[in-house]
């Protein structure tokens, strides 16, 4: 194996631990932490990803654990009857949006590579009593799942985690109906920012290191064949001033404050052709 690769090994490794831990935890104790696990903020701890759901029908409390930067079934296009894919499910939060959505006609399959994710979602899912989703282990860069399965795709605050995003797209491209699309958050950099304040930034909003330029994020999506791509929803992810003045001169300080550069989560689609 060589050194890229047993980077990405490990990395992986790093995200199924804190996630697994994360599956243990209350909403309360993960939304009080600002990356989820309780470790890695020191003393100070305030919530900054996180969307309320509780207006949404098929809101189930016990399935959000707080960890997602945007709301993604918002302007999925999700429609009676579809079979919906979410990428990262979690406890099942998403998963059990969809389901209000596609009815008892659809189906909503989650898939996660964390067995205590897995674990509880499927608890959650009894507790409901939906015949028609299902909760499923596998990667998101090598999905275990057959070609042109779905209609929709989503997944919230997830593939910023994944080592190999143009591996992904790829997957998620395979495993779309001709015609499909996909709708995720996730969390993007605009910007050069100082190494340094990256690794603080990781600690205040939740897995940036694994973040990547908006640009190059878009680019990923292009070059894997979707079209009409898509920024629904653009929002600044809020670094403390102190943090930020450590690393940064005035100047810089007031570019990242306007939003020039920085830290974001944004809300993006895309479609796969139908030729």
């Amino acid at each position: 194996m060589d050194a890229a690769a047993a980077d990405k090994k490990n990395i992986k490794e790093v995200v199924k631990q804190k996630y697994s831990l994360i599956a243990n935890q209350s909403k309360n104790q993960n939304a009080s932490s600002c990356c989820g696990a309780s470790s890695c903020c020191g003393d100070s701890t305030y919530t900054i990803f996180s969307e309320n759901y509780d207006s949404l029908k098929g809101y189930n409390p016990d399935a959000d654990l707080s960890l997602g930067c945007g709301i993604p079934t918002e302007y999925a296009g999700i429609k009676v009857g579809d079979s919906v894919l979410d990428l990262g499910s979690g406890a099942g939060n998403d998963c059990f949006v969809a389901r209000a959505i596609v009815g008892d006609t659809g189906k909503v399959t989650g898939l996660d590579f964390t067995d205590a994710m897995i674990t509880k979602a499927i608890e959650n899912n009894n507790k409901l009593g939906f015949t028609n989703v299902n909760f499923i282990k596998g990667d998101i860069e090598e999905m275990p799942l057959d070609n042109e399965q779905f209609d929709v795709i989503v997944s919230n605050c997830v593939l910023n985690l994944v080592p190999d995003k143009n591996k992904a797209f790829k997957q998620m491209m395979r495993v779309l109906k001709k015609g499909g699309h996909f709708c995720v958050s996730d969390v993007v950099i605009k910007g050069v920012l100082p190494e340094n304040l990256r690794q603080d930034a990781e600690m205040y909003a939740g897995c940036v290191s694994g973040a990547i330029d908006i640009d190059e994020y878009l680019d990923i999506i292009k070059n894997q064949g979707f079209g009409k791509v898509t920024i629904h929803k653009q929002k600044v992810i809020s670094v403390p001033k102190e943090i930020l003045s450590r690393y940064m001169e005035n100047e810089d300080i007031t570019r990242f404050e306007k939003g020039e550069l920085g830290i974001f989560s944004i809300t993006v689609s895309a479609i796969k052709a139908v030729n």
